[in-house]
Formats: C-alpha cells, sequence, structure tokens
C-alpha cells in the first residue's frame, strides 16, 4: 500500500486540512483500481473476499457486501461480523468508518464522513474535513439513507428508508426522517409485531 501513516493521519484527524498530491493521489489511485477489480468478479468468485479483505481497513466474520458498491478510500472502514450491505453503497470513507457486528445496511445507502468549508477561497484551494461515523451493533439502515459526517448511531436501532442523518442516534431507537429524527423508542409492541398490525408467528 504507497499511502503513508502520515496521509492517514492527517484525513483521520479534526480539523481543515488540504488535498495533498503527493501523500494521497497515487495511493488512492491503487485502491480505485483494486475497487473495479472487486467490482469486476463474480459475487460468487472467492477472489472476492480475499480483495475485500486487503481493500478495508478491518473485516470481521461472515460479511456480505452486494456488488457494486464505491469507496473514497476503503482502507479507512471497518467492518464488523456477521454484517451485510445491499447493492450500491456508497463511503465516503476519508475519515474512519466504524460498522458494528450484526448491522444490516439496505440498498443505495450513502456513509459521508467527509465535507468541505462553506467559505468559497478555502474549496478553491480542495480543503475538507473528515469526522469518523460510529454505527453500532445490531443497527438496520433502511434503504436510501444518507448519514453524514461524524455522526454516532447507538446499538440495535433502526433508520427508516430515505432518511438523512445529520445528528447522533441514540440506541434501541426508531428514527427517520429529514433531518433524521428519533420517532419512538424500540418497545413492548416489537416484541409482538415485525410491521404494523403483522403479529410475530409464536414458534420463531
Amino acid at each position: 500500500m504507497a499511502i503513508s501513516q502520515e496521509a492517514l493521519d492527517i484525513m483521520h484527524s479534526p480539523g481543515i486540512y488540504f488535498w495533498d498530491e503527493k501523500l494521497m493521489s497515487t495511493a488512492q489511485q491503487e485502491q480505485r483500481d483494486m475497487l473495479h477489480d472487486i467490482n469486476a468478479l463474480k459475487a460468487s468468485d472467492p477472489r472476492r473476499e480475499r480483495l475485500l479483505r486487503t481493500f478495508f481497513a478491518e473485516m470481521g466474520e461472515d460479511v456480505w457486501i452486494e456488488p457494486t458498491f464505491n469507496a473514497n478510500w476503503g482502507l479507512s472502514t471497518h467492518w464488523g461480523s456477521h454484517t451485510y450491505a445491499n447493492f450500491n453503497l456508497t463511503l465516503v470513507d476519508d475519515g474512519e468508518i466504524f460498522i458494528g457486528d450484526h448491522t444490516m445496511i439496505g440498498p443505495n445507502v450513502t456513509l459521508v464522513t467527509t465535507g468541505h468549508p462553506v467559505r468559497p477561497d478555502l474549496r478553491e484551494r480542495v480543503a475538507q474535513f473528515s469526522e469518523p461515523i460510529h454505527i453500532g451493533r445490531n443497527v438496520w439502515i433502511g434503504a436510501n439513507v444518507t448519514v453524514l459526517p461524524g455522526v454516532t448511531i447507538g446499538d440495535n436501532s433502526v433508520i427508516g428508508a430515505c432518511s438523512l442523518v445529520t445528528r447522533d442516534i441514540p440506541a434501541d431507537s426508531v428514527a427517520f426522517g429529514t433531518p433524521c429524527r428519533v420517532a419512538r423508542p424500540i418497545n413492548e409492541h416489537d416484541d409482538e409485531y415485525y410491521w404494523r398490525d403483522r403479529l410475530i408467528p409464536k414458534d420463531i
């Protein structure tokens, strides 16, 4: 891997930093080429998992990411075990992304760790900032959700489809909307009903 620890430290530290061609561009191109190779393989090809484990910073047991997906880097994303991501996942992972065990991610989800200053002259100089995203254990993120920099989603929470998550969501919550807000805690109703008025069968 061509990227230096210095470059990673810059991207993973709080505050504004500037894109450094010498430190970052060659390494990012290597990651893009690897991503292309991953997406070109059949889902059943055993080489795919081997490449994924090289591509990401960390990947636990029994991880499945549906093809195709996109990532700025890959090497800033940490996957727990028994995790699943549906089609068209996008990881803007200049900053770090941590995904807990047993978490499920729906189709067309975007996790964005990086933004740019509003001040125009700084953007002309390719200024940016990156804040980590933390997704807890056993979280379900619905289709077409976008999670913005610095957000933490607590264990067991559910994020409804098409939400824009701009602030932290506590554990054991059902949250949705633009911006995403907590609608209610996970409660006794959820012990009996899996969706609306549909009862969970007694024998499962």
